[in-house]
């Protein structure tokens, strides 16, 4: 295992107060699974023009076979390399890279991405700003320019039981039925939101010091609603900004092994509603979910194969 730091650039660009026990404003957390070349341009998006606060880049590479971390390491000397000799999973690859960062601000990113010049320092602007926000998303860019759908409900049992019987699919603008994807939801305004997608989110070091790391339960998906679930239920607020927009290339990492995902996205959402929904009142419609979840994965991951 490789491990270097970067500290990143001195000035002051935005107003950042470098408070006692931060050695740096921003840590950018990247976890890695087989997404070299994807991971090489996120890197050289970062560092070609860099925030103007400090900040240092953690990436956590989970075994993978096609010498990321050799690449990483003779491109990119300043990371802070974390060279696994397993795959961790997502969850735990990023509490691997959060325990071993120093930043006021931590910063989880995906490998599959672009950030714009200004992009993170506008995103430490807000959180700057708005002291109650304990995770701030992006506006997610397709390669083609078209917007990516990229926030959601969460998987209520309500939401859940809509998207069993397809209702959610048949209304998918209605706030009533479809509250899971939020066919509705308008990218172009700022927002408090449930649950933005995992590609980028900022948090205070502190929202982790209240509300604790990712739950490794949930190995690949679902990890990132959970944290949002309990940090809401602390007390923190969620807010999804159209200011920040991220070039997403999507899935570069799930797309490997697609069939498998299938039947991964499902088993975290069960495991979320395992884990928050224990009432009996709500085991009917847990039991009609896991049907209609299984054969929706099992669809999917024969129509991936093929």
């Amino acid at each position: 295992m490789s491990k270097h730091a970067d500290n990143g650039s001195q000035e002051t660009g935005v107003p950042i107060t470098q408070l006692p026990g931060y050695p740096v404003i921003l840590s950018i957390v990247i976890v890695n699974w087989n997404t070299r070349e994807y991971l090489l341009g996120a890197l050289r998006s970062i560092y070609e023009a860099p925030p103007h606060v400090t900040f240092e880049v953690v990436v956590a590479d989970n075994d993978s076979s096609d010498s990321s971390a050799a690449a990483v390491d003779a491109a990119f000397p300043q990371v802070n390399l974390l060279a696994n000799q397993e795959n961790y999973g997502y969850a735990r690859g990023n509490n691997q890279g959060i325990g071993a960062s120093k930043g006021k601000y931590v910063l989880l990113l995906n490998p599959d991405v672009i950030v714009p010049p200004d992009g993170l320092d506008r995103a430490v602007s807000i959180l700057e700003r708005r002291s109650d926000v304990g995770a701030l998303g992006a506006k997610l860019i397709s390669p083609d320019g078209s917007v990516q759908r990229s926030v959601r409900g969460y998987p209520t049992p309500w939401a859940v039981l809509c998207e069993a019987t397809g209702l959610s699919r048949v209304f998918p603008r209605s706030v009533f039925f479809a509250s899971y994807r939020m066919g509705w939801f308008d990218y172009g305004s700022e927002a408090e939101v449930d649950q933005p997608m995992g590609t980028f989110l900022l948090m205070p070091r502190r929202a982790f010091d209240e509300v604790g790391l990712l739950d490794e339960q949930f190995p690949i998906f679902f990890n990132e609603v959970d944290w949002c679930y309990r940090a809401r239920k602390a007390g923190w607020k969620i807010l999804y900004s159209p200011e920040i927009a991220i070039t997403h290339f999507g899935g570069g990492s799930t797309q490997q092994v697609s069939a498998k995902m299938a039947w991964e996205s499902r088993r975290g959402l069960l495991d979320f509603y395992r884990k928050h929904y224990r009432s009996l009142a709500f085991a009917p419609i847990y039991w009609i979910t896991a049907a209609a979840s299984w054969l929706h994965a099992a669809w999917t991951a024969r129509r991936r194969k093929q």
